[in-house]
């Protein structure tokens, strides 16, 4: 019988210092940069190589940088997905 599931792959430690620092210093005070951005996407492009097929923006301040368009696998914006969760919930 085939397992079925979830696999959560997470960036190395240079990786996840790299995400750290970037959001305590530039994303946390509103500031994006196209150097960061490619920064996050090089990050997600070797989590890619090994073997993810989506993304979650799992911070806030991370869909501010990174969209869509900007990958080839799906993005999961999680304020997105908590905010219309919520507005559903209300309109219940």
């Amino acid at each position: 019988m085939l397992e079925k599931g979830i696999e959560a792959l997470i960036p190395d430690e240079e990786g996840r210092n790299y995400i750290a620092q970037k959001l305590e210093a530039e994303l946390y005070k509103g500031i994006v940069t196209d150097e960061t951005r490619a920064g996050f996407l090089q990050i997600i492009d070797q989590l890619v190589a090994q073997g993810a097929e989506g993304v979650i923006l799992g911070c806030t301040e991370i869909p501010l940088l990174i969209k869509q368009e900007h990958l080839n696998i799906p993005a999961f914006d999680t304020t997105k997905i908590h905010s219309n969760a919520a507005v559903a919930f209300a309109l219940s």
